[in-house]
């Protein structure tokens, strides 16, 4: 597809911001060998592309002629390639701990991409040199024991082609998906990582910036459909959506200019008109100026809009290329980008080896001279005469004057593959001369004979491959799996490039595959330099804005499930994270705040003793409490006074203590509930009150049956007396004693955690158990103060020296006021608020009770003296 992308602008140059063709036929005087050739014992074979051979169809009207009519595209970065493999060969002959007494040799072709090139070179590897005879000794004929190609998938297959039927070991410098099964037999070796690796990098990268809403563009090949099928599946997964899927159009050689030209416009569109923000690109090696021309389309235009903040995530198989004719391309589009990338590290020499190339000395480098004019612009001295380049070829120019996107001095990750691979090899190698050494002398160089391998026993060096791993002298470890893909990671890099061409890659990150699943990818976000149009920040990339906590999404109908509108939570739940899918509940002893989006503790609630309304009500009842008590202290020191003795004494302290006991009880309905406290609270105030109401319901009686036993003829007069008085108060407590015992037997209260009424607290409060009966203890007690209250404004019109009705009257008129206040109040409230107005309710009753029966009482006792005496009683009687 590249090929078929430089040959559509080299027709219609007017598409290329700037283009133009190097003609090889008119350059080059021998353009159909290019190779590097070098001797020894063993030697490997190597297959790179250096240069693109464009050509259209033909139709042969005639015999055709010898001579070529092809075109070729340097692509002079390539050339690192075959340094790096001849680098490892030096490496390896300089060693005397690997293969001491045995030299390796190579030769290294130039497949030019193309298919009948790469078969040519291949059958080449296996022949005669020079000869294209296979199976055939003609001459001295090199001991090829591996071949270390191709870049791309396409050249790796055909190559494997030919390679598998003579089972040589094939090692595949490029990503080639699949090619490590039994489609080609067991002779592939992958020096680079499981691409599998990369799919997962490129989720886990695209999690690690969230972002959910991506595009992708692809070229159209097998990989790519690969590609594709696994990562939509993982997406969805994952929860990642595709604005758009862009892959390159199938063009036809007629179709080829309209259909490209029409194919960028509408991808360029659609990316620059998304919000997809990051958009994958997946290409092999040369996809770059696919990538570059895409991004061609407004230079076209008159006007270029300003540049929008795009993030490209780029493959590993991607690498900044550009070949002779696009020298003054500008390379500012791949600013910012993220890329994967097969790991390297510098070999200590290369930087010197690479610094140290000299085509004037390098007399079997088939390569160099061609490198070297394209680069330098030179030509060399008598061997393409009249061209009139006006500057000569020294040899003493400097490569690492050369923009990092023509020649780069630091390894890159296929030329590290390369060199790996050949260790690879001369590792297996003499660990198979090492095995054989045990039955004879075969490394010593007594037996050279045998170090001649025979085409059919290339097997025996499979296993020895298979299972080598070693650490080369960069200390990176080298070995395959059982699938013979290499056992390594990703670097994941960030491109920085600059005005004269020149970049930088800066490494931000790495994948390795024995990691812990969550922490395979690590990124050092701070390192990132983000496209120019970011401003510096990193960019978002999602469908529509994200739900804020205390939202949740909702999915629009008909768009991707990326797309989502938010809406709130509902009542009483809360999302605590952003693009949550739905709002949960907090626990039981939580609740959650006003936003929705957090869950608070609740706080343990009860009246307690330490807090101001608490004080207060346990201040107010020990204070009346204290009251009631020196009432009592006053009523016993004057007991023989006629005031006191009137309306029956014993009923008086009968009722003094009780309001004594009635202002206690509020005590137990102060602090955390337990168990005996729960038993008692209703209880024993229900039966408290019920006597001291009992108590003032027999005063009343015995005041109504004094004065009317003393009408002339009464029979009432037998039941005036204490007896009666006494009979009534134990009657009527003992009818609320039983119906506490049978509530107590029944149902008692027990203590409760009421997580539910308040939302913010949790009640700890006592149970009654039995609604019912509370309600009847309380309704009781309310029949009894009805009752005393009727007949005490009956007797309310007695004499006064003797009547205590029209102050029970009173006293019983607060009592019901209070307690049918009470009702409602006490339904209305939660919690402790709740207890309060309960302590309240027994408090204010209680009081009510005192002060108004007492109070009349105590002004003679204390303060008028002498009116509490029999004469004054009977004079107001008088």
């Amino acid at each position: 597809m590249w090929v078929l992308v430089v040959w559509l602008f080299m027709l219609q140059p007017h598409i290329m911001c700037e283009a133009h063709v190097v003609r090889c036929g008119i350059r080059d005087p021998q353009p159909t060998v290019f190779d590097y050739y070098q001797s020894g014992d063993h030697f490997i074979g190597g297959i790179a592309t250096q240069s693109y051979i464009l050509a259209s169809s033909t139709e042969f009207h005639q015999p055709p002629s010898q001579e070529k009519n092809e075109e070729r595209l340097l692509v002079t970065k390539n050339y690192q390639h075959v340094l790096a493999l001849v680098f490892a060969i030096k490496e390896i002959n300089e060693n005397p701990k690997i293969l001491p007494n045995i030299t390796l040799g190579f030769h290294i072709y130039d497949s030019c991409f193309y298919a009948s090139r790469i078969y040519q070179v291949t059958l080449q590897l296996i022949s005669t040199r020079r000869r294209s005879i296979p199976n055939y000794k003609c001459d001295i004929q090199d001991n090829l024991i591996a071949v270390i190609g191709g870049c791309r998938s396409e050249t790796s297959s055909k190559i494997a082609n030919v390679l598998g039927i003579y089972n040589i070991p094939q090692l595949v410098y490029g990503f080639a998906s699949g090619m490590t099964d039994k489609t080609h037999g067991f002779s592939i070796y992958g020096i680079v990582p499981k691409e599998a690796l990369q799919y997962l990098g490129i989720v886990q990268l695209l999690l690690h910036f969230n972002w959910m809403w991506t595009g992708f563009i692809a070229d159209n090949n097998e990989n790519a459909e690969r590609f594709v099928r696994k990562m939509l599946l993982v997406f969805l997964q994952r929860g990642i959506c595709l604005a758009f899927m862009q892959i390159y159009p199938d063009l036809g050689f007629e179709s080829a200019v309209v259909d490209m030209v029409k194919w960028m416009e509408e991808t360029y569109e659609k990316v620059m008109n998304s919000a997809a923000n990051a958009v994958i690109f997946y290409g092999e090696s040369g996809s770059m100026i696919v990538l570059r021309n895409l991004l061609c389309v407004p230079e076209m235009e008159e006007t270029v809009p300003k540049p929008k903040c795009k993030v490209w995530i780029l493959t590993a198989q991607i690498d900044l290329i550009l070949s002779d004719y696009q020298r003054s391309l500008d390379i500012q589009f791949i600013h910012g980008a993220l890329s994967f990338a097969i790991h390297s590290s510098e070999p200590q020499g290369f930087e010197e080896f690479v610094g140290s190339r000299n085509p004037l000395k390098a007399k079997e480098d088939g390569f160099i001279k061609d490198f070297w004019r394209y680069n330098f612009d030179c030509e060399f001295l008598n061997e393409v005469p009249g061209e009139g380049k006006g500057y000569i070829c020294t040899g003493a120019e400097k490569l690492e004057r050369l923009p990092g996107a023509f020649f780069e001095m630091r390894m890159t990750g296929y030329s590290y593959n390369i060199y790996n691979a050949v260790h690879a090899v001369a590792h297996a190698v003499h660990a198979m001369y090492l095995f054989k050494s045990k039955s004879e002398s075969v490394i010593s160089g007594e037996k050279r004979n045998h170090l001649y391998l025979q085409p059919w026993q290339l097997w025996q060096l499979h296993p020895f491959l298979k299972r080598v791993s070693f650490n080369n002298s960069a200390g990176d470890k080298v070995s395959f799996d059982e699938n013979g893909e290499l056992e390594g990671g990703f670097d994941v890099i960030n491109w920085v490039t600059f005005p004269n061409q020149s970049f930088v890659r800066v490494k931000i990150g790495k994948m390795e595959f024995w990691a812990p699943p969550d922490q395979v990818l690590t990124i050092t976000d701070e390192a990132i330099v983000w496209h120019k149009g970011c401003n510096q920040v990193q960019p978002l990339s999602m469908c529509n804005e994200k739900c804020h906590p205390g939202y949740r999404k909702k999915i629009k109908e008909g768009e991707p499930f990326c797309c989502y509108d938010c809406i709130p939570c509902p009542e009483g739940k809360i999302s605590d994270k952003g693009d949550m899918a739905d709002c949960f509940q907090c626990p039981e002893d939580c609740y959650p705040n006003a936003d929705q989006s957090f869950c608070f503790q609740k706080v343990v609630s009860f009246l307690s003793c330490e807090e101001s309304l608490g004080v207060s009500l346990a201040v107010g009842a020990l204070s009346f409490s204290f009251i009631t008590v020196l009432v009592l202290g006053t009523f016993v020191k004057h007991h023989e006074t006629p005031i006191v003795k009137a309306n029956n004494r014993s009923l008086t302290y009968t009722l003094l203590i009780s309001l004594l006991l009635c202002f206690l009880c509020a005590l137990l309905f102060i602090g955390p509930p337990g168990d005996v406290i729960c038993l008692l609270r209703q209880t024993s105030f229900g039966i408290i009150f019920s006597i001291a109401v009992s108590s003032l319901l027999a005063k009343t009686i015995t005041v109504v049956l004094a004065f009317m036993s003393t009408k002339p003829g009464s029979n009432l007069r037998k039941w005036v007396g204490k007896r009666l008085a006494n009979s009534i108060v134990v009657f009527c407590s003992l009818i609320q004693v039983g119906l506490c015992t049978v509530w107590l037997v029944i149902s008692p209260p027990f203590p409760e955690t009421d997580m539910h009424s308040v939302t913010e607290e949790i009640i700890l409060e006592c149970n009654e158990a039995s609604p019912t009966m509370f309600y009847s203890v309380l309704g009781y007690m309310g029949f009894l103060a009805i009752v005393s209250f009727t007949v005490a404004i009956l007797a309310r019109k007695l004499p006064d020296s003797f009547n205590e009705a029209k102050c029970i009257t009173f006293s019983m008129l607060v009592f019901c006021s209070v307690w049918l206040c009470f009702v409602p109040t006490y339904l209305s409230t939660k919690g402790k608020y709740m207890v309060a107005v309960e302590i309240f309710s027994i408090l204010a009753s209680s009081a009510g009770l005192l002060s108004c029966i007492f109070v009349p009482k105590l002004y003679i006792i204390v303060l008028r003296p002498e009116l509490n005496i029999k004469e004054q009683l009977i004079s107001r009687k008088a």
